[in-house]
């Protein structure tokens, strides 16, 4: 969440001379009002049955789908998104809302035996009621979809505050989404700090992502409620290069994690560690795969490094390069729009900032291990633990190595950006907190257990 905002503005990183949307700041009290709102509405919405939630999530893919030209446009132009990537974001989201979809009629609990007697012992899991959402900028359809759909289909109502940057292609999925759902069953309501904390301070659930000191202050205030909270706060991913691994792939692999959408996931690769004889030959490979990479205009197909969401973002990754030396990259193209290009540095001392924080850019850390042993010592020496991709050819070489690395998400032999939607998605340390997301277990985490007994009437 950003600080109090009196007015909204969101305009095109790629132009910024481009404007798409400029609003007053609806205010808290109009955050909590969505929320009562949506709690009026959220015991109709669940007693509409499994088959009426069903139907209305799967009239939201359809009604994505139909839009995804529509819709990849938007993002290419109010989040810099490249065209391809857009498209592939939008077509997950389509599948998000399918799957999603199917999840009213799972179980929603158990029998269990009485100790003794006549009767029934049941668990059962019911909506807290309504969710509220705190959503990022750079996936402004994938992730409020994949937060709102389990919400919706196991009965509960959603207000969603999206980032004041993603506002347009927020209030472009409620059109869709409103269609599909009675009124005040699904809300978004714009903003920055004032907004969000008022929907914390009222939903019945909460989950955000976003930036580690927001999200850590989001999951206190909601944790002090006594709400269930979970909170995904970004990453300072590793890949790990072993010397038997195929270089050039790994060297794709990695510089698209560097670089795709200007770094700007969670997920993406900051440092790469080389491990023993792969140094040489990875510096070489990985350094002309980043510079082969197509930076520019968002709307072109071919572009894979589009613009940084903002100023002050590119101003935080040529901050980053402070005193490094840039095997590649670490310029600024000329031109509009907020652009930087793929960079990698070598030689960051211990401490740098580039092996502490999240600079969310185009921009990573190529450093030596001696060892594989060496290597998980250094990818889980920082703050955060979200994703490690390990590229080697040798399986049982990367078995050994898995249980050692602290990060919530292992990936081998392909790029740390990536997220299969039907699978736990979380991290540790500083990037998560509270329950996974996405998948089943996001069904789990939007509702609540409840034990019941059931004896017969008359009996002792």
């Amino acid at each position: 969440m950003t600080t109090h905002l009196d007015t909204l503005t969101s305009r095109s990183p790629a132009d910024p001379s481009d404007v798409l949307v400029r609003i007053p700041a609806p205010g808290a009290f109009a955050a909590v009002d969505a929320v009562d709102r949506a709690r009026a509405a959220q015991p109709d919405w669940q007693a509409g049955g499994a088959a009426t939630r069903s139907a209305a999530l799967t009239a939201v893919a359809d009604d994505v789908e139909a839009a995804a030209g529509e819709l990849a446009a938007l993002a290419v132009r109010e989040v810099g998104k490249p065209l391809t990537e857009a498209r592939a974001e939008v077509a997950r989201t389509a599948a998000i809302w399918r799957y999603y979809a199917q999840a009213p009629y799972e179980p929603t609990g158990e029998v269990h035996e009485v100790a003794a007697g006549a009767g029934l012992l049941l668990s059962r899991r019911r909506p807290h009621g309504v969710a509220g959402l705190i959503t990022p900028w750079n996936f402004p359809f994938a992730i409020p979809s994949w937060k709102a759909a389990p919400a919706l289909a196991v009965g509960n109502a959603v207000v969603l505050k999206p980032a004041p940057e993603a506002t347009a292609c927020a209030q472009r999925l409620a059109e869709i989404v409103q269609r599909a759902l009675p009124a005040g069953v699904f809300t978004v309501v714009p903003g920055g700090a004032v907004e969000g904390n008022a929907i914390v301070s009222a939903a019945d659930v909460i989950s955000f992502t976003g930036s580690t000191a927001v999200g850590q202050a989001v999951a206190r205030a909601a944790t002090g409620r006594g709400v269930p909270v979970q909170a995904e706060m970004g990453g300072l991913n590793a890949a790990i290069v072993l010397p038997d691994a195929d270089i050039g792939q790994a060297a794709g692999h990695i510089a698209a994690a560097i670089a795709g959408y200007a770094g700007q996931k969670c997920t993406a690769t900051s440092r790469v560690i080389a491990v023993g004889a792969a140094l040489d030959p990875l510096r070489e490979a990985l350094a002309e795969a980043l510079r082969a990479v197509p930076v520019g205009d968002p709307a072109d197909a071919a572009t894979v490094c589009g613009p940084l969401i903002s100023e002050h973002a590119r101003g935080q990754v040529l901050d980053a390069l402070h005193g490094l030396r840039a095997l590649v990259g670490g310029t600024v193209p000329h031109g509009p729009g907020w652009y930087a290009a793929p960079t990698l540095v070598e030689g960051a001392p211990a401490g740098h900032r580039l092996l502490r924080e999240e600079v969310f850019g185009p921009i990573a850390a190529l450093l030596p291990a001696d060892d594989l042993a060496h290597a998980v010592r250094i990818a889980n020496s920082v703050p955060y633990g979200l994703v490690t991709s390990v590229h080697t050819a040798g399986l049982n070489t990367a078995l050994s190595g898995l249980d050692r690395l602290d990060t919530g998400m292992i990936r081998i032999n392909a790029p740390s950006s990536g997220v299969d939607f039907h699978l736990p998605f979380g991290g540790t340390k500083a990037s998560s907190h509270g329950p996974r997301e996405q998948g089943r277990a996001a069904l789990e985490f939007y509702t609540a257990g409840r034990t019941y007994t059931l004896s017969p009437a008359g009996e002792m």
